[in-house]
């Protein structure tokens, strides 16, 4: 594909930079090093990951999203989960498919695309994550797109009320119908599980969001990694006092420090980690719908993961936007589809206790 030209030579570039060449290089994945990650108190012994597919693409424009959660089981995501310690609880993919249009698919005074389906889907969702949080176990779910973080998070609040959400993404996804642009509902799950839009059980398929808890904004989420910031969200980030890290502050402290002030904010509470792959540098992540640059390197995307397991409190983990169908052109031995599910694999094992030593 030609759009991928100019991240190939970039590529290219920093890997003859690093004399490298532009053979094969390593991931790490053949070798999983498993350290004693002590098991949350609020989880069951023995550690048990639920895997939760959820292959959602009503939230955004491309199809080939709902591919993720296959592409990174067929990595050998839960085989290296197994190594880390856990014991899996596999529950498959959500299946969508009964879920047909209905009238209306458009509200009459919102702009959102596919509310319905988008709705009636995480209507699903969050019942399979709530069963499983409610379970004392790991929740480890693969998206699809992000839209799915309206039903994990309304599961594990439901199940976990004081949890903590991280946030690890290029963007806020704080729009609602009222203030997107676009429409398109990967870009809405934090408005609509907030009181910033309180009549988000009024859109088709979301009446269920009325007998949810709403997410406390200002003491209950951190951002980590925004570079792509709607004006309307600028604007309730700034009123609503929330604690948000743009790769500025990243650049500024360094993701160590970001992530120690990140859990210093939420407290010592349960955490869900929602972690959108765009929230890495395409040159690193470059299969994802809504890539944007200046984004994590390898190193900080997995600080980030690896620093909420070291909290001891992680329980539960979102990997969304991973869109192996966007193959492009092979770069340094590998596709560039493969290039990103063996980064989103890597970074749910380091979630899960995986570690350079």
């Amino acid at each position: 594909m030609s759009s991928f030209k100019p991240l190939l030579q970039t590529a290219r570039t920093f890997s003859a930079m690093a004399g490298l060449g532009t053979g094969h290089i390593r991931t790490g994945l053949g070798a999983v090093h498993r350290v004693n990650v002590v098991c949350p108190s609020f989880l069951d012994e023995p550690k048990t990951v639920a895997v939760v597919g959820a292959p959602l693409t009503y939230g955004q424009p491309y199809d080939g999203v709902k591919g993720g959660p296959a592409a990174l089981r067929d990595a050998g995501l839960v085989d290296a989960i197994k190594k880390l310690g856990w014991r899996i609880k596999e529950h498959g993919d959500i299946n969508f498919s009964d879920i047909r249009a209905q009238e209306p698919e458009v509200h009459p005074s919102f702009h959102c695309n596919w509310p319905n389906r988008v709705g009636s889907s995480n209507k699903m969702i969050f019942n399979v994550v709530k069963q499983h949080a409610e379970a004392n176990r790991f929740v480890l779910t693969l998206g699809g797109d992000h839209s799915i973080a309206t039903g994990t998070i309304a599961g594990i609040i439901s199940a976990r009320p004081d949890v903590g959400v991280v946030w690890v993404d290029a963007h806020a996804d704080l729009n609602t119908p009222l203030s997107s642009t676009s429409g398109n509902m990967h870009g809405m799950p934090l408005g609509l599980l907030s009181d910033v839009f309180p009549e988000a059980h009024t859109l088709p398929g979301h009446s269920w969001l009325g007998k949810v808890p709403k997410l406390n904004l200002e003491k209950k989420l951190v951002y980590i990694g925004l570079r792509d910031v709607d004006m309307p969200e600028r604007h309730t980030i700034a009123q609503k006092n929330i604690k948000a890290f743009t790769m500025y502050h990243v650049d500024k402290y360094g993701i160590g420090k970001v992530m120690e002030m990140a859990f210093d904010h939420l407290g010592n509470c349960p955490l869900h980690l929602s972690y959108d792959i765009d929230a890495c540098d395409p040159v690193i992540a470059p299969s994802t719908g809504t890539a944007v640059r200046g984004g994590l390197s390898y190193r900080e995307a997995h600080f980030i993961a690896e620093a909420c397991a070291e909290t001891e409190m992680l329980g539960s983990m979102d990997l969304v936007e991973v869109n192996p169908s966007l193959q492009g052109e092979e770069a340094l031995g590998i596709s560039l589809g493969e290039q990103t599910v063996e980064l989103g694999y890597a970074i749910a094992a380091s979630a899960l206790g995986n570690r350079i030593l």
